[in-house]
């Protein structure tokens, strides 16, 4: 196929342009460093998603002796006894928190779940959830509360938790630590 008057042209015009461009000198390449992107860690083990998800399809609230004015207090074990009670004296910053009032235990799991997997996929390493203190819940006492203790239990990467100081929410409110 043969060019065209108008390929003639264009070809014309564009030489015309770059006619004054002058060439850039050569560099090297910059080293190619040996780095290695960081192995990533999974926050949730398969076991940890797969317990909560059978917990919340079971219906159990938790403990039912839990009481509205009952404090919360869990650590896994190797957990020092002074970063308990740092925790306890609400001396680790709270970085994000949640509060579930006025949803049903489901929604609350779910809910609760996205927010610890947000907060661990934000390296976070203490929140507040509100879970209220039942008082409204009757002779069933506080269900969200115990709801909430139960998967925090399940969740590998919760170090510790504590119910929370007076000014925070007291027995209706807990610190949470991750782990980090």
């Amino acid at each position: 196929m043969s060019p065209t008057p108008d390929d003639e042209d264009d070809v014309r015009l564009f030489r015309e342009a770059v006619q004054d461009v002058k060439r850039l000198p050569r560099r090297e390449a910059p080293p190619v460093t040996s780095r290695r992107r960081p192995v990533p860690v999974a926050r949730f083990s398969r076991a940890d998603r797969h317990a909560v998800l059978l917990e919340s399809l079971d219906g159990e609230t938790g403990d039912p002796e839990l009481a509205a004015g009952d404090e919360l207090v869990y650590h896994r074990d190797g957990v020092q006894i002074s970063i308990l009670r740092k925790l306890r004296r609400g001396q680790y910053r709270v970085q994000a928190e949640i509060d579930l009032h006025g949803l049903t235990v489901a929604e609350a799991k779910v809910v609760l779940r996205d927010f610890l997997a947000e907060a661990l996929h934000r390296q976070f390493k203490c929140v507040r959830i509100i879970h209220g203190k039942g008082l409204r819940s009757g002779h069933r006492g506080p269900v969200l509360k115990g709801a909430v203790s139960s998967v925090l239990r399940r969740v590998g990467a919760v170090v510790a938790y504590v119910s929370a100081r007076q000014v925070d929410g007291g027995t209706g409110a807990v610190y949470v630590l991750l782990a980090g």
